[in-house]
Formats: C-alpha cells, structure tokens, sequence
C-alpha cells in the first residue's frame, strides 16, 4: 500500500517528463523537415537533462552528423561571457563599472569622455556599430588586433549621447574585449580560458580560429534560393570579445549552471548582470518576462551559424539551440521547447485548422498598427480575402483565421489576435501588443523614370557585410542581395524607390555630373545601411 503511495508521484512525474520530450521533438522535427534548422538541440532542468541531440549535418560534404558533442560558433552568445569577465575584474579591483572609457584608456578620443564601461556592456554608448559599416565588408576577411578594429570606429561621430538610448552595437563590446585585454594584461582568449571555462570544466569551448584545426567543429551554412550552400568568410580575430566563441550544448549547461549557481561571481555581480538598464537589456543579456516567466536570454548569429541560450531562473530551465544553417529556427526552438518545458500546451501551424471568415469582419481589421517596445509597425492589408500581415522591413505574409479574431501564418510558428481594437502577436513564447495607430496602411506609388537615370543606378555596392546587386533589365530596375530573390525597385522619385515584396526603400546618391550612382541608402525597417558603389 505504501509502496504504491511512494511510487505513484514518481511514475507520474516520469510520465509527465516522457510526454514532455516527445513533444519537444515534434517541435524539433517540424522545423529540420522544413529544412530551417540543422544543430544541436538540450533542455533541461536543474541538471536534469530533458533532451540533449543533434540533428541534421555537422559537415553536408560528408555527411557527417551533428551530435551534443558538437562545436558550434556563437556568434553573440559571447557577449555574456565578455560580462562575466568585466564583472571578474571589478571583484579584483581593477576596475569598476562606473569608471569612463578614458579612465583605462588615456588615449580615447574626447567624445567618449562620458562613455562608462556600464554604457559598454548596455549597448548604451552611442558608438557606431562596426559591423554595420561600409567598408566592414573588407575588414572581415583580414585578420587584425582588437586594438586595430578599434581604431577603425574611435574617430566616428557618436550615434546620440551615453546613455540617452539602447542602440545595439558590437563596438561596444569589442571595446570591452580589448580593455579586458589592457587590464589583465592577458588576451582575452586566456583569459576566458582561464577563468571561465577551466573552473567549469568546460573542454570542448574556445576561441573560435580560422587556422587551428578543431575536432568537432562544425561547418557553417546559408540558405539561398538554389539551396544550401558554404556560408561566407569572417576572420575571427574580427568579432572578438562579441562574437568570436565556439562551444557546445553541453557545456553550454555547464555555464548555465556555473553561471547561475554562484561559481564565477558573487551574488552581487550577478545582481548587477541580470538587471536591465533600457530596453530590457542588462549585461551581455536580454531580460523578459514571457508569459510571466522571468527569462535570460541572448541570440547570435555569424556566417553559417545562429545560436540561442535561454535561462529561466525560477524553475532553473535551461534551453539551448546552436544551429549551423544561418535561420530565426533557434530563437523559434528555444521559445517553444521553454513553453513545453514548463508544462504549456503549444500548437503547430501545420496542427492549426483554417475557418472561413467573412471579408466584411476582416476588412474591419486593415490597418497599422505600432508594435510597443520597438521601432516596428505592422501592417495588416486584405488582398481580396486574403488577410495580410507585414512588419517593418519584413515580407508580406498571408494570415489564415482560426477564429473570427485568430489568425496564424504558415511560413513561421506565429500567431495574431485582435482585441479592442489592437493587435497582439504571439511568437517563440513571447507576446507583443501593437496598438492600432491607423485604420489605413501607406501606400507608395510608383512614378515613371528614364530608362537613362534607371542605367545610372546599377552596379555593386556594399554596405558591412551587405552585397546589394542593382541591375537595369528590360526597362526594370532590379536589386538582389546574393543566395536571396531579386525584386523590382519601383521609383517615388528620381532619386528614391520601393519595394513591393518587403518593406525597404532605397535612396540613391549621384554626385552632378558623374555619369552614375556613387551609393545608396537602404532603409528596412528600422535598420538604415549605406553602401557603397564599388563596381
């Protein structure tokens, strides 16, 4: 009679854990047979490994698989260890997070005088993000110092004033690399070594390198129109202190629990970590509350490679999903499988059943509406009786009702619902209102321009990492970004065009005179890039 008392919960609770996993694996399979994700996958609580397994290929030339043994690079991810270190050093007294740029760096140029190293780490300096820049198309293929890359961005105007704003920048944390550097008078590769990976017995991460022969390593790809293909060069002596990583799922665990569990700093450091200063951003980590769930997370993303690691500290839930097929399926899985994980219930578009709703009721719904937290509109049309949703910089997407104020899309796990009046979306476990600011959607129109002006516009330019193709093609004038469709440029102006397909403009500049464009700006939302004509 006891002994069945004893064992009920326990069979219960495995039950329950079984039920979990098979769940987390139908999510999984959904996006590897959509072909959006190939990786290595780990759930798990506490230091109860849920689910721990790769998909897909580590190498596709051999068709060798990806297993939680695996090394992927982590793009991004990196920039909680870079914190980590900085907290360290604060501990030891070498420095302080409140302490200027210029107190560690005498040599700083004046305009970062108010830059603390607290601004660094929140992406709230104002420094302009290298990586963004026109020439960094060129930069990333040679190897450099940090010192280096740092001179490259010292001498540009800030973007606004320390700490008016978030603005997420890689100089930041670049910088804090190469202070972490001039501090302890390590690399930052011994010291992380040293201090972060060797105490947690993390064996199987580093510092990424294009040289060293890594056992395990997976390669890195993209999709593209033809399919997949190699993903393109970075030195990783560029991303450094904000990207430059590689680990695995499994040790990933390691530092979670390292982390978190007062291993590497003091509860006061981690305090200090875990609290966001604007934009829900603290250091190295974005803080939020996903169906009331307090949550640390962070993405990356670098050729060939996206990366999430996700941090429920109330439950001690840790998600990871490392892919190497450049994609949004990481953030996706670990949205989901932290939902299932907690116990929620979530739908598949595919296991989603459409209704039919009246084009009446979904003309009612047409508008514009702002999402709140972020500089994004979404804008929701009616193509006949089609319902359209569109977000800014992003493509056009049919919605499909699953009631009369339901929606979801099929190309990604997302869903809308409109109540009193606004829009909320539901996306990767998190929710986002959008407050309907207008019941119209702007719309463009397009004007006639010469076919000579047209000509003038095509050519090769870049913009970062960005290759944007301009062509002229029986009276059209067309632009392509490599691996991805080209679309038709549709003119407001002389000067200025639109695309119909996604959300972007561009503006085109022609010094008088010259006999073609020397750049371009393309706005996508709220991402402005400017690029250069360089064929």
């Amino acid at each position: 009679m006891y002994r069945v008392k004893l064992l009920a919960p326990l069979l219960a609770a495995f039950a329950c854990a079984a039920q979990d996993t098979a769940r987390m694996e139908q999510v999984i399979k959904a996006q590897v047979d959509g072909k959006k994700f190939m990786g290595t996958v780990l759930v798990a609580r506490d230091g109860d490994v849920l689910l721990s397994k790769g998909y897909g290929s580590a190498n596709l030339e051999w068709n060798i698989p990806n297993t939680p043994s695996t090394k992927f690079r982590l793009g991004s991810v990196t920039k909680q260890f870079t914190a980590v270190a900085v907290l360290m050093l604060e501990e030891r007294g070498k420095l302080k997070l409140t302490d200027t740029v210029k107190q560690h760096m005498p040599n700083a140029p004046a305009a970062w005088d108010n830059i603390t190293i607290h601004h660094l780490l929140t992406h709230s300096a104002g420094l302009p993000n290298f990586t963004s820049m026109p020439e960094y198309g060129q930069w990333q293929l040679s190897g450099t110092s940090p010192e280096k890359t740092v001179s490259r961005f010292r001498d540009k105007p800030l973007d606004f004033a320390p700490g008016e704003k978030f603005s997420y920048s890689n100089s930041g944390y670049l910088l804090l690399g190469y202070l972490v550097e001039k501090i302890s008078a390590k690399s930052y590769t011994e010291f992380v070594t040293e201090n972060l990976f060797e105490p947690l017995g993390m064996k199987n991460s580093g510092y990424d390198s294009n040289e060293k022969v890594i056992e395990r390593r997976a390669a890195g790809y993209s999709p593209s129109a033809d399919g997949t293909r190699n993903a393109g060069y970075v030195h990783m002596s560029i991303p450094h202190a904000a990207g430059a990583l590689y680990s695995t799922t499994e040790d990933l665990l390691k530092w979670q629990r390292g982390l978190y569990g007062g291993k590497l700093i003091s509860a006061a450091s981690l305090k200090k970590m875990t609290t966001p200063f604007k934009s829900g951003y603290a250091l190295g980590i974005r803080v939020s509350e996903p169906g009331g769930r307090l949550r640390y997370a962070h993405g990356g993303g670098i050729q060939g490679f996206n990366t999430s690691l996700v941090y429920f500290p109330d439950s001690k839930i840790t998600v990871v999903a490392l892919a190497n097929l450049n994609g949004q399926a990481p953030d996706q899985l670990t949205g989901d499988l932290g939902r299932i994980a907690h116990g929620d219930a979530i739908k598949l578009s595919s296991e989603r059943q459409e209704i039919k709703v009246a084009k009446e009721a979904l003309a009612a719904l047409v508008g514009t509406y702002q999402m709140e937290g972020a500089p994004i509109k979404m804008m929701i049309t009616l193509d006949g009786e089609q319902l359209m949703t569109q977000l800014s910089g992003q493509p056009r997407f049919p919605l499909f009702a699953e009631g009369p104020d339901k929606f979801f899309l099929k190309v990604v796990d997302a869903q809308v619902e409109f109540a009193n009046g606004d829009a909320v979306l539901h996306q990767g476990g998190r929710t986002t209102i959008a407050k309907r600011i207008s019941d119209k959607v702007e719309q463009r129109k397009a004007i006639p321009v010469s076919a000579e002006i047209l000509a003038s516009y095509t050519g090769k330019y870049q913009g970062g990492p960005l290759t944007i193709h301009v062509t002229f093609e029986n009276g059209r004038l067309m632009t392509q970004v490599p691996g991805q469709t080209k679309f038709e440029l549709f003119a407001e102006s002389t000067t200025k065009f639109f695309l119909t397909a996604v959300d972007a403009q561009f503006e085109f500049h022609r010094p008088a005179g010259a006999p073609a464009a020397s750049g371009l700006v393309l706005h996508q939302g709220p991402n402005v890039v400017k690029a250069e004509r360089v064929e």
